[in-house]
């Protein structure tokens, strides 16, 4: 494995793990892609710094498993800002 891949690797667990992230916000700050942080966490850390990866892990397993409640609150959030852009329009008239 190429060296810069390695720290790459390391950086992005680093980053999961002192921000709590999830694989979506580390992809859109390391420039990557999602499938790049996915296989950068399970695959390839495993082998550099088997510790590292399973405290990533465990970060990525909680967000997974909140990931249903986080969309739902932001489809709420959603509806709730239409329904006051909705009642604004009224206002003006």
């Amino acid at each position: 494995m190429k060296e810069y891949i390695e720290e790459r690797a390391i950086e992005i667990a680093t980053y999961i793990i002192e921000h709590q992230a999830t694989v979506r916000q580390t992809a859109k700050e390391f420039g990557v892609s999602k499938s790049t942080v996915h296989k950068d966490c399970t695959e390839r850390l495993l082998q550099i710094n088997p510790i590292l990866a399973h405290k990533a892990r465990e970060v990525l397993d909680v967000n997974k498993l909140e990931r249903h409640i986080r969309g739902g609150l932001a489809t709420r959030e959603k509806y709730l800002h239409q329904q006051k852009k909705k009642k604004n329009r009224k206002d003006v008239r």
